[in-house]
C-alpha cells in the first residue's frame, strides 16, 4: 500500500478523520466533515474562547490557521514566534476543533520584501509587485524558495508531531504566475534547456523559427515571450505556459516533501481556484489529495431566471467536483462562500436556502469536507463587507450561519445511517462518461482561434452540461487515467495529439468504449504544429473520414444550418466539412451555404466498440444534446431528462437531487424510495435526500 492508513480519535464523540481502504484519510460513515476558516491575529485573544466555542455550538467539526501570518510566525528573519498560535490551537481542541495548519506563502512579510526586492514579481512591462496586497513574490526565485521554505521547516518541526493538527493547507489559491522576475527569466531557459537535451536545432525545430527569421543558436538568447503580442511565436507561448504551470507545482510540491519530513498522520493538499486551463491543478505530485475554493454569487454568473445570480450557474460546483475528484479519488472544498462577498462586480444576497444548496452540492459530488471563509466579517482590510458565519459583533450568527448550522445538523442525523461503500443504482452507472481534459489545448487554440466566437469551455460545456441532464455520473480526467472504466469518452476540441494517444483511442474503441470527437481535435502535434499529411488526418483511420475543409460564418448574419434527425441546427462558430468513408454512417449533413448536403457529424463501429465524431460547434449546443442522446440510445443506456439547473448524483445509499431553477420541480422518486430529507416537490433553490 502506497498511503498508510490512519486512524484519528477526534474528542468527545466527534467524527473520525480516520481510515477506510477507500479514502485513507477519511471515514465514509461521517459523510462530510465541516469546518471554517478562523485568523487569531486579528481579533483579541480574550475573544478567542468565546470564538471557539460558539464555532463548536453551531456544529463545526474543525478549523484553518496561519493562512497568511507569515509576519506573525517569523516576525523578524530567522526569529520565531508561535506561542501563539499553540494557544490558539489548545483553545480550538477545548471545544473540540481539530485544526489545519496552512503556509503562509502568500503573503510575504515586510522585512522580506524591504530587504530582498529581487523576490517580486515582474509583469511584461517590467514593473515589481509590491507589498500591501498578497501573492506578490516569485515562485521562480531561489531566495525566496530558500526563505519560505525555512519558515515551513520550522512550522513542520512544531506542529508536525501534534494530533490535534489533521492536514495542511499550502499556500492560498496558488496561481500561475506569468512572470518576468529575471530568476524566472533564468528557470525558463534551463527548463528549455532540460526539454530540448541542451540541443538548440530541437528547440527550433518544435518552435518552427524558421518563420520569420526566429532561428535561435544559443539558449541564453531566448526570453519570455511576450504574451500581449498578437503575433509572437505561439509555439515559444506553448512552452512558456508548462513552464510557468511547472513552477507553481514544483514550489508547492517542495513545501508538501518538506511537510511530510516532519508530519504524522497529517495529509498535505492546498486550496486550488478551479482555474481549469492553467495547468498547475493535481501536478504537484506527493499531495495527498487537492481541494478547491468556490464562490456563487458575486454579480458575474447570471444563473436560471431573472433572479438566477442569487443562486448561481447550476453546474459550477457540479464541475468543480467533476474535475478535481478523479485526480486522486478524494477531495475537499476548503472555501465556501458563507453569504454576500466584497470583491464582485456586485454583491448581492445569495437567495435564502442558496448557500445550505451549495454545501450539499458539494457533498453530493463526493468532497470529504466543506470549509467556509470565515467565521467573523473582518473590521478592516480589503475583505470589510465579506460575511462570515457571525458578524461584525463577533456574535451575530449571519443567515449564511444558519443555513451551515442547518446543513450539519442534517449531516449528523443521516451518520446514523449512513452506508460505507454504499452501491450505487445500476442505471445510473451505466450512463456513466468521462471528459478527457488536457489544458494545453485550450493554451494552442486560444492563440489562433480563428474566429472570435470560439470559446473552448463554452465547447466542452456542450456535452457536459447534455451528460448532467442525463444523471450521468461524470469524470473529468487527463491522459493518465485508464480509459476502459468509461461506457462513454468524450474529447472535445482535442487539439493536440500523436500517434500514441490516437493509439489508445482506437484501443479503446475496439475493446468496447464509445468514443465521442469533436472538432478542432488532432490537428496538430504536441509542438502546436501541423503534421505534414493530410489536414485533421492524424485520426482519419480512426473516425473513418476524411476532413475536406473547415469553414468559420460571420457573427451578425445568416447562421449556417445543419440537418440532423429532420430537425435544423443553427451554427456559427466552427463547421468541419467531412468526406465519410465507406463503413462510416452520416447522422448530420450541413443544410446551408455551398457545401449543402455534406457530412457534420458521422458514427461508426469499430471493433466491440463506436466512434463518433462531431465536425460542428453551435452556439446553444442543442445539436450536440440531441448526438448524445441518440449515442445513448444506439447503445441501449436509458437516460434521465432533467431540466438545466436540475441534478442528481448518488452517495452513500443516497439519491442527492438539487434544484437550482427558478421554479419548483416535482421529482419522480424511483419505486421504494424513501425520502430522508425534503419532499419530491423540490422548491428553487431546494435540496431532496433519499435513499432506495
Amino acid at each position: 500500500m502506497k498511503k498508510l492508513f490512519l486512524l484519528f480519535s477526534l474528542i468527545c464523540c466527534l467524527p473520525s478523520w480516520g481510515a477506510n481502504k477507500m479514502k485513507p484519510w477519511f471515514n465514509d460513515k461521517n459523510l462530510i466533515l465541516t469546518g471554517v476558516y478562523y485568523y487569531p491575529e486579528h481579533w483579541k485573544e480574550s475573544e478567542w474562547e468565546r470564538d471557539f466555542k460558539q464555532m463548536h455550538e453551531l456544529g463545526f467539526e474543525f478549523t484553518h490557521f496561519a493562512e497568511f501570518a507569515w509576519a506573525q510566525l517569523e516576525p523578524e528573519e530567522g526569529k520565531y514566534d508561535f506561542a501563539w498560535l499553540d494557544r490558539a490551537v489548545a483553545l480550538a481542541a477545548k471545544y473540540h476543533l481539530k485544526v489545519i495548519m496552512c503556509t503562509s506563502t502568500a503573503t510575504p512579510p515586510i522585512w522580506l520584501t524591504r530587504k530582498y526586492p529581487e523576490i517580486l514579481l515582474k509583469d511584461e512591462k517590467g514593473f515589481s509587485q509590491d507589498h500591501g496586497a498578497r501573492q506578490h513574490a516569485s515562485f521562480s526565485s531561489p531566495l525566496y524558495r530558500e526563505l519560505s521554505y525555512k519558515m515551513i521547516e520550522k512550522l513542520a518541526q512544531h506542529y508536525g508531531n501534534d494530533s490535534r493538527i489533521v492536514g495542511w493547507q499550502l499556500d492560498n489559491e496558488p496561481a500561475v504566475q506569468f512572470d518576468y522576475n529575471d530568476a524566472a527569466q533564468k528557470e525558463f531557459r534551463h527548463y528549455l534547456s532540460d526539454r530540448y537535451q541542451n540541443n538548440i536545432s530541437q528547440l527550433n525545430d518544435a518552435w518552427g523559427t524558421s518563420f520569420w527569421s526566429e532561428t535561435y543558436s544559443s539558449f541564453d538568447q531566448i526570453n519570455i515571450p511576450q504574451m500581449s503580442l498578437m503575433f509572437m511565436n505561439h509555439h515559444q507561448i506553448l512552452d512558456y505556459r508548462r513552464f510557468a504551470a511547472k513552477e507553481s507545482s514544483d514550489f508547492l510540491n517542495n513545501q508538501c516533501l518538506l511537510i511530510k519530513k516532519y508530519a504524522q498522520n497529517q495529509w498535505v493538499t492546498s486550496n486550488y481556484i478551479p482555474d481549469y486551463s492553467a495547468g498547475h491543478i493535481g501536478k504537484s505530485k506527493d499531495f495527498d489529495f487537492v481541494s478547491y475554493t468556490r464562490y456563487m454569487v458575486y454579480g458575474d454568473d447570471d444563473g436560471i431566471g431573472d433572479r438566477g445570480y442569487r443562486v448561481g450557474n447550476p453546474l459550477r460546483i457540479a464541475y468543480a467536483n467533476d474535475f478535481f475528484r478523479p485526480i486522486t479519488g478524494v477531495y475537499g472544498v476548503m472555501e465556501l462562500q458563507p453569504g454576500q462577498v466584497n470583491w464582485g462586480s456586485i454583491n448581492p444576497q445569495p437567495l435564502p436556502g442558496a448557500i445550505r444548496l451549495w454545501l450539499w452540492s458539494v457533498f453530493a459530488g463526493g468532497s470529504d469536507f466543506a470549509c467556509t471563509y470565515r467565521y467573523r466579517q473582518p473590521l478592516y482590510g480589503t475583505e470589510q463587507y465579506h460575511n462570515g458565519i457571525v458578524g461584525t459583533d463577533g456574535t451575530t450568527v449571519l443567515p449564511g450561519g444558519r443555513e451551515y448550522e442547518q446543513f450539519m445538523k442534517e449531516i449528523v442525523a443521516l451518520r446514523k445511517t449512513a452506508k460505507d461503500k454504499a452501491v450505487v443504482p445500476t442505471d445510473y452507472t451505466a450512463r456513466k462518461a468521462a471528459i478527457l481534459f488536457n489544458p494545453e489545448n485550450s493554451w494552442s487554440i486560444d492563440r489562433q482561434k480563428q474566429n472570435k466566437l470560439w470559446d473552448t469551455d463554452r465547447h466542452i460545456n456542450h456535452y457536459y452540461k447534455t451528460l448532467k441532464s442525463f444523471g450521468a455520473p461524470v469524470d473529468i480526467i487527463d491522459e493518465s487515467k485508464d480509459f476502459s472504466h468509461y461506457p462513454i469518452l468524450i474529447a472535445p476540441a482535442y487539439q493536440l495529439a500523436d500517434e500514441a494517444l490516437v493509439d489508445r483511442w482506437r484501443k479503446y474503441v475496439e475493446q468496447g468504449g464509445n468514443l465521442v470527437l469533436t472538432c478542432r481535435t488532432a490537428q496538430k502535434d504536441r509542438y502546436g504544429r501541423l503534421p505534414a499529411i493530410s489536414f485533421g488526418g492524424m485520426i482519419s483511420s480512426l473516425t473513418g473520414d476524411k476532413l475536406d475543409f473547415y469553414d468559420l460564418l460571420l457573427d451578425g448574419r445568416t447562421p449556417g444550418k445543419v440537418s440532423f434527425d429532420s430537425k435544423d441546427y443553427d451554427w456559427n462558430t466552427w463547421g468541419e466539412i467531412l468526406i465519410p468513408g465507406k463503413d462510416t454512417q452520416v447522422w448530420a449533413s450541413y443544410d446551408s451555404e455551398f457545401y449543402k448536403g455534406k457530412a457534420a457529424v458521422t458514427h461508426r463501429t469499430l471493433g466491440k466498440g463506436t466512434v463518433t465524431y462531431v465536425g460542428v460547434d453551435t452556439k446553444d449546443g442543442e445539436l450536440e444534446a440531441n448526438v448524445l442522446s441518440k449515442l445513448y440510445k444506439e447503445l441501449n443506456i436509458p437516460v434521465m431528462d432533467l431540466p438545466y439547473g436540475v441534478t442528481i448524483e448518488y452517495r452513500n445509499g443516497m439519491g442527492i437531487v438539487m434544484n437550482y431553477t427558478d421554479k419548483d420541480y416535482t421529482f419522480q422518486l424511483p419505486k421504494g424510495a424513501k425520502i430522508l430529507i425534503g419532499s419530491a416537490d423540490i422548491p428553487v433553490a431546494g435540496v431532496l435526500v433519499f435513499a432506495d
